[in-house]
């Protein structure tokens, strides 16, 4: 019996029995606190910090560690933040509650022991992101082309169960933080505890993504900050005592050459396969349970040893076939450099020099295994940034650019539907990349197509920046991965190579890639070309792919489901100016990442800082309403707000003059203006809430719907969803017209105490 086994099973100990008392305890009424003696909360401003510290910690935790382990979370990865939200939402609304710790730490066991289940779990979770995930409209790695009705149902309903699970989790942090609110004598100054704590909660989720650390010590922190919220001490030792099976299920073994590491962006896993006298063979990277890509050693003497390695030619090898098309001892740049297989290519290709540029650390530093040592070379720069904000800063000239199989199987942001690649197979990237391009210089893409229209659209975004037809061909390899091969210069260079190379010409003609040949695609010219506006390489075309309606379907259920079972939501419609704030929020917010990460990258680093910066931004705006009590009148303040949204619209920022960097942060500048006055304008209205706990509850559900609004950028692009937000934001201004209170209330200040 394994380590995982033995967590397991003392994991179903554990909730077996409290199954059982719950059992014994069904007939037993729930009873509204009757009076404030009753609260076994009194005011602490420790237990709003610790909770709103571990709201959004737990919030990063899940959103990173599900869209590891579940594949399907990471290509709709605002998923799992859009059910914290509604957890936290529905704990706002039953602040009058008594406080169910007990079942969210065992929805919270329960859904580790799901996910980690000892027997089979990979081949669970996995089928259940195909079944989910299927389709022509969309490309998740490794899913068919055609959905399975059954299974697609059958799946639906086991993702339903996550989602209840991951929705429990939050409502009793919700309930903590709302009822302290409501008990603060001041319940801005309250909110600004709430910021505050929030900020750190981020600050430490990235501290321990820059440090590599596992998912067991993110739960461990979780579950320590749920037991200092609990009223007792046995209470506090039961939560404590959670962490062991936790702990055991989390566990991954690991030798010399198989191991599993957790970078800021996704988990890796290396696997090294030697032959039997202990020489290297090759070794496999996995990201998130899927195969990446593969570490080889393309060495002459050593494929000469062992010659059933590589069949065919060395020159034909897809590492090696981009320097038959450059100028010998070409300056390249390599992005998406990875382990070092494309740079190890270009150091035996004799190069003179090399610029190596990959996005994540820990891929980089496996570069250090590799056989061929290539980062050791003097001809080498590593650059440990983001492709796209690397090709801004550069000047070039190169005579090779070289994208490297440099495709995403996870996404970047937590708060956004972006891949670490959304802006880097865009017309604008490719023309930057041409713009860096040696007279005679050539740009050459290795790309796994999965589906026929990815590869024309890459084909047509080349012929419409470059003004011709790119040389397209298949490149395969028994040892290593292959690819589809798109090859264009400016010149004549490609095209040179060509006539001068007849067994180069041979082999593009013999092997040309079979989405050029169906007949039932359409003609290229109608692939919608993907843009800095429209990113998204994987999606057919504009309109909402078939998950995103099915997993939005399912979040509309859920929520309808869980507010109708609570008597007061029955009674009363929520604040629709809290509701229009939180919905115009998100929005603006993922606006803000969308727009920042083109100019300083779509790195870990960069979206920490400007989630950062908003919560600081709303800090601020806290403390100028508490201190000058209203600085702005309330249409002032509408006016400041639409002002900065509409000024933050019409600006084209790509059509400034100035350099990356100083685009960057004049667009922050300018986006800073309608976050404050959003924050501005809630502090005031917030101020004077009836109750706090049903304006934030108000508020928590509006960001659930903005989330789900999000998914409108895939039809109608990034930019437009300012628009959608300054809607939402005239929506909320426009309420305080006819809302007499800026929140409905519940009347729970007069049952808890002060």
């Amino acid at each position: 019996m394994n380590w995982r086994s033995i967590g397991f099973f003392i994991s179903a100990v554990i909730l077996g029995s409290e199954a059982f008392f719950v059992f014994r305890r069904r007939n037993q009424p729930t009873a509204v606190i009757p009076s404030p003696a009753a609260s076994p909360q009194p005011w602490s401003w420790w237990y709003l910090v610790v909770a709103s510290f571990v709201t959004l910690f737990a919030e990063l935790v899940l959103i990173r560690w599900l869209g590891t382990e579940v594949r399907v979370f990471a290509y709709v990865k605002n998923l799992a933040l859009l059910l914290c939200f509604l957890g936290f939402g529905l704990g706002c609304a039953l602040a009058r509650y008594p406080i169910r710790w007990i079942s969210s730490a065992a929805s919270l066991l329960g859904l580790i022991m799901w996910v980690r289940l000892p027997w089979h779990s990979q081949q669970l979770l996995e089928g259940l992101s195909q079944a989910l995930g299927g389709g022509q409209d969309i490309q998740i790695w490794s899913t068919g082309t055609v959905r399975n009705w059954p299974n697609f149902l059958f799946s639906a309903s086991l993702a339903a169960i996550l989602l209840f699970l991951i929705t429990c989790i939050f409502v009793p942090l919700g309930q903590t933080v709302s009822r302290q609110l409501e008990l603060a004598a001041s319940p801005l100054r309250g909110y600004s505890w709430n910021l505050a704590a929030s900020l750190v909660g981020i600050c430490a989720f990235f501290a321990v993504s820059w440090n590599g650390l596992p998912p067991t010590l993110w739960f461990g922190i979780v579950f320590c900050g749920m037991a200092f919220l609990q009223p007792g001490l046995r209470r506090r030792l039961w939560f404590l005592c959670l962490v062991v099976p936790v702990t055991l299920l989390l566990h991954d073994t690991s030798t010399p050459l198989h191991f599993s590491m957790w970078t800021p962006y996704q988990q890796i896993e290396f696997d090294q396969d030697n032959f039997s006298n202990g020489e290297f063979r090759r070794a496999i990277v996995r990201v998130n349970h899927t195969g990446y890509q593969f570490i080889v050693n393309l060495l002459p003497d050593f494929l000469a040893r062992h010659p059933t390695l590589l069949i065919g030619p060395q020159d034909e090898n897809p590492y090696n076939l981009p320097f038959r098309f450059a100028s010998p001892r070409p300056k390249v740049l390599i992005v998406g450099s990875g382990a070092g297989n494309d740079v190890a290519a270009a150091v035996r290709n004799q190069s003179q020099s090399v610029d190596a540029v990959e996005i994540d650390p820990a891929i980089l530093a496996l570069g250090d295994r590799h056989p061929e040592h290539p980062y050791r070379s003097p001809l080498v720069t590593a650059h440990l940034t983001d492709a796209r904000a690397f090709m801004k800063r550069a000047t070039g000239p190169y005579d090779l650019i070289l994208f490297g199989l440099l495709d995403s199987h996870t996404q970047l942001s937590d708060y956004a539907n972006m891949r670490i690649d959304s802006f880097v197979y865009t017309e604008e990237s490719f023309r930057e990349a041409k713009a860096l391009l040696a007279p005679n210089g050539v740009l050459f893409i290795k790309f796994e197509v999965a589906r026929p229209w990815l590869g024309l659209r890459l084909t047509e975004m080349l012929r419409h920046e470059f003004g011709k037809e790119p040389v397209v061909f298949q490149a395969r390899s028994s040892y290593g991965t292959g690819g589809a091969c798109f090859a264009i210069s400016t010149s004549g260079q490609v095209e040179d190579q060509l006539v001068r190379d007849a067994r180069l010409l041979h082999f593009v003609k013999q092997n040309r890639p079979p989405f050029l040949d169906v007949p039932e695609v359409p003609a290229a010219t109608e692939v919608p070309v993907t843009t800095d506006d429209w990113p998204y390489l994987y999606q057919e075309g504009r309109w909402l792919p078939g998950i995103f309606i099915s997993i939005s379907i399912l979040v509309i259920l859920l929520g309808g489901v869980l507010y109708w079972r609570i008597p007061e939501a029955r009674q009363r419609v929520p604040s629709l100016f809290f509701f229009g704030m939180g919905a115009g929020f998100l929005l603006l917010e993922t606006q803000i990442i969308s727009r920042l990460a083109l100019y300083f990258g779509t790195t870990w680093q960069i979206n920490g800082i400007v989630i950062g910066a908003i919560l600081t931004t709303l800090l601020f705006a806290n403390t100028v309403v508490e201190k000058l009590h209203q600085p702005f009148s309330t249409w002032l303040t509408v006016a400041g707000l639409i002002a900065g949204i509409v000024i933050a619209y019409a600006i084209p920022f790509s059509r400034i003059p100035g350099t990356a960097v100083f685009v960057g942060w004049l667009a922050a500048a300018i986006f800073v203006v309608p976050v404050f006055f959003a924050g501005i304008l809630f502090a005031t209205q917030f101020r004077q809430a009836a109750s706090p706990s049903a304006a934030l509850g108000a508020n928590m559900l509006g960001a659930v719907v903005g989330g789900l609004l999000e998914n409108l950028s895939l039809v109608l692009g990034l930019k437009a969803l300012l628009l959608v937000a300054l809607g939402l934001y005239l929506l909320a201004a426009s309420s305080l017209l006819w809302e007499r209170k800026p929140a409905f209330e519940y009347g729970i200040a007069q049952t808890l105490p002060k």
